[in-house]
């Protein structure tokens, strides 16, 4: 491990051995290390078994190539904030250089994050803008014109008119419930003659794609009104997707959100779901990576800062936040697209 110089820490230098990667990215400007000269940067998704997180970790690998640094993602084997709990606190003992965390719970992460930064661990986050306990959050973009976005893919789909409801992985999520509010109030702003179902504005997928499927048949079948859903979590429109099939409701009921290309082809090309939308997930880890080894070696991190990657080459701070950055790394799929992403 390198000797940490954020905020002025000094902090005797501790030998592992590191990874011995080494490589070249057209989109890094990171300098290599290796040996006892490496950072150790550990990231903590949601669930490591998660397709997403999955996809994640090619882009954590390909930093831990560009930059030399002993670089590597580690998760639960589920998604549940106590067992992420467990990794951090892990890597807490292990005495790790950096930790990047999606949060499973901010608010159940408090306490943990904030012992790794009191032992001088680098703590940075993704998709956990209300976190208190982290240096810096990153963003693929901002979160309330992302829940827009996919409002606007959603009431094209509707025809702008009928009932719809919205969908989280967990009440808990951050992320999440703040697409979910950007994208009722860009119906209420701009889709007069949609309306959220009061009844039951918001049900929860548990990042589950049975539950979504359960959630969203149960909703169809007690609401019949109901003609479109808000899906944020990558589990959602496929959940919610099959259930419009099974009811024999294709055709009359949409569902938009975020999803992965290659898991959804089939309900794209089905006409289940109009368009989805997403960041590549591995942007995202190469991103937190970099962006702990910035803070690492010093650098100042400000509006403007480059973290090596597509849609996170110019971050910019969240309106009155000195914490969140924001980049501009969302992508629509649709039936003729889905097929040319990779992944």
């Amino acid at each position: 491990m390198k000797q940490r110089r954020f905020a002025g820490l000094a902090i005797g230098l501790v030998a592992v051995v590191g990874l011995g990667l080494a490589g070249c990215s057209a989109d890094a400007d990171t300098s290599t290390a290796s040996g006892e000269d490496a950072y150790t940067i550990v990231i903590v998704p949601k669930d490591s078994t998660n397709p997403w997180f999955v996809r994640m970790e090619e882009g954590v690998n390909k930093f831990a190539a560009d930059s030399g640094n002993d670089v590597y993602q580690k998760g639960p084997a589920e998604t549940d904030a106590t067992l992420q709990v467990q990794v951090i606190q892990d890597l807490i003992a292990q005495g790790v250089d950096a930790i990047g965390v999606v949060p499973v719970d901010p608010g159940a992460l408090e306490t943990v994050l904030k012992q790794a930064m009191d032992a001088g661990i680098v703590v940075v986050t993704h998709e956990g803008a209300s976190q208190e306990n982290t240096m810096y959050d990153i963003e693929a973009f901002n979160n309330t014109q992302y829940g827009a976005f996919i409002m606007d893919n959603l009431a094209e789909a509707m025809g702008e008119e009928g009932t719809y409801a919205t969908m989280v992985g967990h009440v808990t999520n951050a992320s999440h419930n703040e697409w979910a509010d950007g994208a009722v109030a860009r119906q209420a702003e701009a889709y007069p003659n949609m309306t959220l179902l009061a009844a039951e504005p918001r049900v929860e997928s548990q990042d589950d794609g049975e539950v979504a499927y359960q959630a969203a048949k149960e909703l169809l079948k007690k609401y019949p009104e109901v003609t479109g859903i808000v899906g944020t979590s990558s589990f959602d429109a496929p959940g919610v997707a099959r259930a419009i099939e099974e009811l024999g409701l294709t055709g009359k009921v949409f569902v938009s959100g975020t999803g992965m290309p290659a898991a959804n082809k089939s309900i794209l090309e089905k006409g289940l779901v109009k368009t989805l939308t997403l960041w590549d997930p591995a942007d995202a880890g190469y991103a937190l990576a970099s962006l702990a080894e910035q803070i690492l070696d010093g650098e100042d991190i400000s509006d403007g800062v480059n973290l090596g990657v597509t849609g996170y080459e110019n971050m910019t701070f969240a309106e009155g936040s000195d914490k969140v950055l924001e980049g501009n790394g969302w992508v629509v799929i649709d039936k003729d697209n889905v097929d040319s992403f990779g992944f």
